[in-house]
């Protein structure tokens, strides 16, 4: 059985809750880990372009609907609706999905989930002369978050990617470092090497996109007609009647989904919808939220199996993973409503110069600075410093589909990280932020602080601030301080009104 969570658990219990596992743990605070990044010229170059693309893209398909805010609306209430109903969700899915003839699993963490995959995929895939096992696989954010290829890999499993990003940067040994386009941070130069260096059926190549996506379509064409087991997501899950669908652009999702005889999908447990009718919203949100389309090319939709077409082994795993923990969290459980559009990803400053490798984790960008530290608690390694990750600018609200307040979410956070891995004298920030919480608290001691203007002042030379000791250092490193003022506003209106009264006497 899997707890499911209450939504108004208390939080002093929220800590009781198990934390997630797997890619979605930053292992150094972000500050740390970001510095690389942010030196790394051609990187920020080549996301900076990428995501002005699909920002421009968005804008213009978005602009065509005069009920798009509207829309966002009903999918707000609608995923609102799931979360303050799941457990009765996921029961009606479940009894759904079984009587189509599906089977479902309940993993409560990565461990489980890659144990359970694991088992079913040596039930159903034959041994090759190599000795090992091979799976096909669709782009799945819920089996990157499990770590579930690296899991297999070390049972004897090969999975192949076929999503063609996903394949670079499988091929390439790397990470994903977007949402939407795991490989935006390679240019095609990068891909042209990786290509030739890792597909033995390679040949020759130019770095024209057409040659490198033919390339990586003669390299999947046999595994697809051959390999026995497929594995994927899902971006949707009916709980009326027990459908799966997956959206994508490139066609290799439909056929994973039909070709092989065993098919098996790992979801969160909250990606469900309550009703069929509720993809009249959603497939109007997510195409043009993420890939800049009126709609998807490749819309795939299954409701258990049917006899003599497509897969007859039809497995669902059904993940929480943390998802219970960030459900309990009455400020932040509307992260879970995220349809992993990547939206506020392209319009976020801090992810187009640090990239997605520097949130070190599944979920990069501003979800990822808000769902990361929610599933496994800010306590987890590097994962407290994730809600810094951010400037308040409110552009990823502005543009999520389901109107997440990400940026209310991370002062939350920042809130939780502040009583959970830091005591109120403990550093420089907190005693600064005492004392001028003592300052401000009082309107005398606010002017008396002010007095002390015109010192500072001449101190200052009346320039710009480019740098201050300790804790303040870390401000100054990026940003300049504006020159301080001779005056206070506070002086400047008692002198203007003792003008005005100067005026109004020689009258």
């Amino acid at each position: 059985m899997t707890f499911l969570g209450m939504p108004l658990l208390p939080s002093k219990q929220r800590s009781d809750l198990p934390g997630g596992q797997g890619n979605i743990i930053e292992a150094e605070a972000f500050p740390d880990v970001s510095h690389e990044h942010l030196s790394n010229q051609q990187l920020r170059n080549t996301i900076g372009h990428a995501t002005s693309t699909i920002r421009s893209k968005r804008a213009e398909v978005v602009s065509e609907l005069d009920d798009w805010e509207a829309l966002r609306d009903a999918g707000e209430a609608t995923k609102n609706e799931v979360m303050a109903n799941l457990p009765e969700y996921l029961a009606q899915f479940e009894e759904a999905f079984t009587a189509a003839g599906g089977i479902i699993h309940w993993a409560r963490d990565a461990d489980e989930a890659n144990a359970i995959v694991t088992e079913l995929v040596e039930d159903n895939a034959p041994v090759l002369e190599t000795g090992r096992r091979e799976v096909i696989k669709v782009k799945s954010m819920a089996t990157q978050e499990i770590g579930l290829n690296e899991h297999l890999e070390a049972e004897g499993i090969d999975a192949f990617e076929t999503d063609l990003a996903e394949l670079i940067v499988q091929l390439g040994e790397d990470k994903p470092s977007h949402i939407l386009v795991p490989a935006i941070h390679r240019n095609r130069d990068e891909i042209r090497e990786i290509f030739m260096d890792k597909m033995p059926d390679a040949g020759e190549l130019t770095n024209e996109p057409a040659v490198l996506a033919e390339a990586a379509r003669r390299h999947l064409r046999h595994k697809f007609l051959t390999t026995k087991v497929a594995i994927s997501g899902a971006n949707f899950g009916i709980a009326e009647t027990g459908t799966l669908g997956v959206v994508e652009s490139e066609g290799n999702g439909r056929m994973c989904l039909t070709l092989p005889e065993t098919l098996i999908t790992v979801t969160g447990i909250e990606k469900l919808l309550p009703r069929f009718a509720d993809l009249e919203v959603f497939l109007q949100l997510l195409p043009r939220s993420s890939t800049g389309e009126r709609m998807n090319p490749y819309t795939s939709f299954w409701t258990g199996k049917s006899e003599g077409d497509g897969p007859q082994n039809v497995h669902l795993v059904l993940l929480d993973n943390g998802r219970t923990r960030a459900l309990a969290d009455e400020h932040g459980r509307t992260a879970l409503n995220c349809i992993r559009c990547s939206a506020c990803m392209n319009v976020c400053p801090v992810y187009e110069r640090t990239g997605g490798h520097a949130y070190g984790s599944t979920y990069p960008g501003p979800i990822g600075a808000i769902l990361s530290p929610l599933l496994t608690g800010v306590e987890e390694q590097g994962n407290g410093s994730l809600p810094y990750a951010s400037s308040l600018c409110g552009a990823c609200y502005d543009v999520c589909p389901v109107k997440i307040n990400i940026p209310e979410i991370l002062v939350h956070l920042r809130g939780e990280d502040v009583k959970a891995n830091h005591s109120p004298v403990s550093s420089q920030l907190d005693a600064a932020l005492t004392g001028a919480s003592w300052m401000m608290g009082d309107g005398k001691r606010m002017a008396a602080a002010e007095r002390g203007l015109p010192l500072a002042h001449k101190v200052t030379g009346g320039e710009q601030i480019n740098a201050l000791p300790g804790i303040a250092g870390t401000w100054t490193s990026s940003r300049d301080i504006p020159a301080l003022p001779e005056k206070s506003f506070r002086q400047l209106w008692a002198e203007e009104e003792a003008n005005d009264r100067d005026k109004e006497g020689q009258r």
